[in-house]
C-alpha cells in the first residue's frame, strides 16, 4: 500500500506525542506500527524529504555497494545502515548475501530480461572476403561433407534391411512354431 507524503507526515508527528493514527483497512496493526516506526528512523536519518515518493530509481555502482556491505561486516546493523543510506534493509542484504557468495562480482549488474532465442541469428554480420587458400579449403570441406552424408544415408540403409530381415526371420519362426504346436495337438 502506497501512502502519501502528508499521511507519513501526519503518523509522524502522532508518534512523537506517543499516538498512533487508525489503522487502514487491509492491514495489521503490528504491521502499520511497525511501518510507522520505519518512517521515524527513515526522517530521523535523513530528515522529511526522505518520506517523500521517488520517482527514479537510483542506481547503485559496484564500489558503492561494496561501502555498505563492509560497514554491515564490520559489525552494524544492517537496518541501521540501510536506513541510513536511505534503501531498503531487504535490499542491502541481499548485497551482503551475493557478496558473500560471489564476492565483488556478485554485486555488478548483469544484464536484465531473459536472453534472445538465438542471438548469433539475429546479428548482421559483415564476413572479410575469402582467401584464396580458405577458399580452397571450404570447396575441400564441403565436398567432404557431402561425402560423408551419402556415407550416412547407405549406413541407414544398410540397418533398415537389416531389421527387415530380422523382422522377416521372426515372423517365419513364430509362423514355424505355431504350426509346429498346432501338428502336435492333432496327435
Amino acid at each position: 500500500m502506497r501512502y502519501s507524503y502528508e499521511f507519513k507526515r501526519k503518523c509522524v508527528e502522532m508518534y512523537y506525542e506517543g499516538r498512533y493514527p487508525e489503522t487502514p483497512e487491509g492491514i495489521s496493526e503490528w504491521r502499520f506500527h511497525k511501518t510507522v516506526r520505519g518512517w521515524v528512523r527513515l526522517e530521523e536519518a535523513q530528515g522529511t524529504e526522505a518520506l517523500q515518493h521517488n520517482h527514479k530509481n537510483k542506481v547503485w555502482t559496484p564500489e558503492t555497494k561494496l561501502e555498505l556491505i563492509s560497514q554491515v561486516i564490520a559489525g552494524r546493523a544492517c537496518a541501521e545502515v540501510a536506513i541510513a543510506n536511505g534503501i531498503n534493509p531487504g535490499q542491502l542484504y541481499q548485497w551482503v548475501q551475493k557478496y558473500k557468495t560471489k564476492g565483488y562480482n556478485g554485486l555488478v549488474d548483469m544484464k536484465k530480461g531473459r536472453p534472445p532465442k538465438e542471438p548469433q541469428m539475429k546479428k548482421t554480420m559483415n564476413p572479410a572476403p575469402l582467401t584464396e587458400s580458405e577458399r580452397e579449403e571450404l570447396i575441400r570441406l564441403r565436398a567432404e561433407n557431402e561425402y560423408i552424408k551419402a556415407e550416412n544415408e547407405v549406413i541407414k540403409k544398410e540397418i533398415a534391411l537389416r531389421e527387415e530381415r530380422q523382422a522377416a526371420l521372426l515372423k517365419a519362426k513364430k509362423q514355424q512354431s505355431s504350426k509346429n504346436s498346432g501338428k502336435k495337438d492333432i496327435s
